[in-house]
């Protein structure tokens, strides 16, 4: 039997990598004679320069930028045939602020990786969006291109306040020539209900009483640089990020789209007689250019069943149907909430050992 491995990461326990390996480990505990095809997945989040590299190889250059609250941190970008990939998260990711300080966090260091990928000399520059800890409209990004303001650009969203005009001529100069894409995990718009405040605001740390606060300050950025723009899917990506990138001129893309393209996702599951996939927690969020989703479409399209392996699994068996999941099983329901976190990858690997012992016979080799 082929069985191709294709989840995400388990945010804060195991990179997509990781994942794949532990499933697979624990998968060929049962069935040791079936046939495993690893294919790590991102939707542009955390990891996406990581399994690019893993799919694509090419030159991983080591870069240091200003991280979300102002200290240097460690960033990587990957080139690859005429093509530039840098990671939002590594310069700005919820990671670097542990869920606090998001209305001063700046997206600064996003734009040093943008400047660098674009010195490398590549046509081509895709910066994957997920994961953020920061709100600024990506007031920074733009900053560190040259963009300028009579307002703090790279103070954060509190530096947004009451700004009225920004010229964005040199950092538009800046990306000239280069086709940029900004590959997103989410549709959300900048600004609203829907946009990156009021959805992702909190788990970023900004408390529900200061939402409308820091939303009303995007409005004014909105304002400031180019409204219909703060309109458009993938605005809100990234707090913000997706923004800025869609003002210098970036075509958005579905980051798992990019992925699956990036990876042979297609034509690899057409091979496999079972696709498996997995992320942190499976919920209904997932079917917005989540990983699971993504994959599950693929699964679906080559007339393959998708099952989905994860920490937790939070939605009912009519909701994952819908998702294109034929089965979902759930690590803390298995080994419990502390192993889980304890031992991510062991925890895994037993769980997909199980997994094994029903799907690895259900369907023929």
């Amino acid at each position: 039997m082929r069985v191709l491995v294709a989840p995400d990461k388990f945010a804060g326990t195991l990179s997509a990598v990781e994942a794949a390996q532990a499933i697979a480990t624990g998968w060929a505990r049962h069935a040791p004679g079936d046939e495993l095809d690893l294919a790590p997945m991102s939707d542009g989040g955390p990891g996406f320069v990581d399994v690019l590299h893993a799919a694509l190889g090419g030159e991983l250059l080591a870069q240091t930028v200003r991280g979300p609250l102002g200290e240097p941190v460690p960033a990587t970008l990957l080139l690859h045939d005429g093509t530039a990939y840098v990671e939002s998260a590594q310069a700005c990711g919820l990671h670097l602020t542990g869920g606090r300080g998001a209305e001063g966090a700046t997206t600064y260091g996003v734009g040093e990786l943008l400047r660098a990928a674009i010195g490398t000399g590549a046509g081509t520059v895709v910066v994957g969006l997920g994961g953020s800890g920061t709100n600024d409209g990506g007031a920074g990004l733009l900053a560190a291109l040259g963009a300028t303001s009579p307002s703090a650009l790279d103070a954060g969203a509190a530096g947004l306040d009451g700004v009225t005009e920004v010229d964005l001529g040199p950092a538009r100069a800046a990306v000239g020539g280069v086709r940029l894409v900004a590959a997103s995990d989410v549709e959300s718009p900048l600004t609203g209900l829907f946009g990156a405040t009021k959805t992702f605001g909190p788990q970023k740390g900004i408390t529900e009483d200061r939402l409308p606060v820091v939303d009303a300050w995007l409005e004014q950025w909105a304002g400031a640089v180019d409204r219909r723009l703060a309109l458009e899917k993938g605005a809100g990506a990234a707090g913000g990020v997706g923004f800025a990138l869609l003002a210098v001129g970036a075509a958005r893309e579905p980051g798992i789209d990019l992925v699956v393209e990036a990876v042979g996702l297609r034509e690899r599951a057409a091979a496999a007689d079972l696709v498996v996939t997995g992320e942190g927690a499976f919920d209904f969020s997932s079917r917005s250019g989540k990983v699971p989703y993504g994959v599950a479409k693929v699964a679906e399209a080559a007339l393959r069943p998708c099952v989905a392996l994860a920490g937790q699994v939070l939605v009912g068996s009519r909701e994952m149907r819908a998702l294109g999941v034929e089965s979902a099983y759930a690590l803390v329901d298995l080994v419990g909430k502390d192993r889980a976190f304890a031992d991510p990858a062991g925890a895994l690997a037993d769980m997909a050992e199980r997994v094994a012992r029903t799907w690895s016979r259900r369907v023929p080799e």
